[in-house]
């Protein structure tokens, strides 16, 4: 079988992709600094606040695996654009929100094209760069370190249009980026053809309100109580309809996800990896922002500066470094690793003060985390992509996101719950700020140790490939540990 021949445009095409992943990360951060202004201009209330970011990621977290699938049977380019276009038009609605309603309805309706765009960008990555495991590796690499980036600028340039131009910014900026990804999307990206086959109507609508319902029982776990019967409810509900996902999918002839990609090597290993990754990181990111703004004093722009070393470690790491490690010893051992460094990293934050500085207490620490980060992310999405069939590409990259998603809302509302049990809703006293804090931040070193250990007792070596074909061979070194 011959060596398929490289899309000439494909690095160009990873551009866009990496424009993707940007933009969908930095939603998630931009509002932050536009909250208070966004309250006060639409009457929101302290309590429903939050809703303005719940709202994206609920959609976003429960729409994931459909959006796998809707990239296999559709096509990964089309559905990429669909996502596009509905994120282009759901910026344009939430920027022009006069009520609280349309405005969170336009929040849910970005969190669905950001689902599309991300399960489709990463079937569409797998398209490009299969030919070449090391290329494949460097392609992740460039696309992974667009999260961090976005995350960091969302902060920068929400605090930008929110104090010198005007909130409703915050949205409307993705609109121009929008566009020229959807003028480039037909030039650059490939189209990969469609799979024929039905929907799975029943087993998507039980699975996407299972997960959305889980993600929304986890975030508004720490407001209502985590034993309140609104939160037992919901969580009860969400396992029933997972239940019944299963039941439609063991009888269909055509299931939205076949139960036998489960059994694909290493992906119920990669995706809890993924999950537990999540849940570590996020929630340092997290508690790092507030420990930077409301115990060192810092600001918007100042907070986002004391980043930027972080970021540019995972940025320089991912696409210099992670590459070649993965290439020469596998997926299994720099994810092991990465995972006991984050902890570390996150193990050091834990560690500070309230009369810290960010020199002795923050910087140290973050760039030890980053270094984790970077070893863990690329090797964990690579394990959980390269066992499944090609035409379960999209199926795959859906699970995959689901999972870091929901692991990253769960790992994040319990971390808050433990924080805020220690004293980390205590805003103007720093010493209990500061216990609270520290809580959380062990709490997420925990996790990251527990995902090394489980990745070291279940992720397996690959099987030897048969040697029929170059590309067989190059498969085998590429991604054997």
């Amino acid at each position: 079988m011959p060596i398929p021949t490289p899309d000439p445009r494909r690095w160009w095409a990873l551009a866009v992709l990496a424009v993707a992943q940007f933009l969908v990360i930095m939603d998630t951060s931009i509002i932050g600094v536009a909250l208070p202004e966004i309250q006060q201009a639409i009457g929101f209330s302290q309590a429903d606040l939050s809703w303005v970011f719940n709202a994206y990621v609920v959609a976003f977290g429960g729409l994931l695996l459909l959006g796998g699938k809707l990239s296999d049977l559709f096509g990964a380019r089309r559905i990429f654009v669909l996502g596009f276009a509905i994120l282009t038009g759901a910026s344009l609605l939430t920027g022009v929100a006069g009520s609280e309603s349309v405005l969170l309805v336009g929040r849910a309706l970005q969190g669905l094209g950001s689902a599309l765009i991300a399960s489709a960008a990463l079937t569409l990555l797998m398209v490009l760069f299969w030919h070449d495991p090391k290329e494949l590796t460097k392609a992740f690499a460039f696309y992974g370190a667009a999260a961090p980036a976005g995350g960091t600028a969302g902060v920068f340039l929400g605090g930008v249009l929110t104090e010198w131009v005007d909130w409703r910014w915050v949205f409307f900026v993705n609109i121009p980026v929008g566009l020229a990804v959807l003028a480039a999307s037909r030039s650059l990206l490939p189209a990969p053809a469609p799979r024929h086959g039905s929907l799975d109507i029943g087993g998507a609508l039980s699975v996407t309100a299972a997960l959305s319902l889980l993600v929304y029982a986890i975030v508004r776990a720490p407001q209502v109580g985590w034993g309140s019967v609104e939160t037992i409810v919901e969580l009860i509900a969400s396992v029933a309809l997972l239940a019944l996902f299963v039941a439609i999918q063991a009888r269909r002839r055509e299931p939205l996800m076949p139960l036998a990609i489960l059994r694909a090597p290493n992906l119920a290993a990669a995706n809890v990896a993924m999950a537990l990754l999540g849940a570590a990181w996020v929630p340092m990111w997290f508690f790092l922002n507030l420990y930077l703004q409301q115990v060192l004093g810092y600001g918007a722009f100042e907070g986002g500066a004391a980043l930027l070393p972080m970021t540019a470690t995972i940025m320089v790491l991912m696409v210099g470094v992670t590459g070649r490690v993965v290439g020469r010893f596998g997926f299994k051992t720099p994810l092991v690793a990465g995972m006991v460094v984050l902890a570390g990293g996150v193990g050091l934050l834990s560690l500070i003060r309230a009369d810290g500085t960010f020199a002795a207490d923050v910087l140290p620490a973050t760039v030890v985390a980053a270094v984790g980060m970077s070893l863990a992310y690329i090797p964990a999405m690579l394990a959980a992509l390269s066992g499944p069939k090609p035409e379960h590409g999209g199926l795959a990259s859906g699970i995959v996101n689901t999972t870091y998603q929901v692991g990253s809302a769960l790992g994040l509302a319990v971390m808050t719950a433990v924080a805020t049990a220690q004293g980390a809703d205590e805003v103007g006293n720093p010493a209990a700020l500061v216990d609270g804090f520290q809580a959380a931040f062990r709490g997420a070193a925990a996790v990251a140790l527990v995902g090394a250990g489980l990745a070291v007792a279940w992720l397996r070596l690959p099987r030897p490939l048969p040697e029929t074909s170059t590309r067989s061979r190059s498969t085998e070194q590429g991604f054997a540990d």
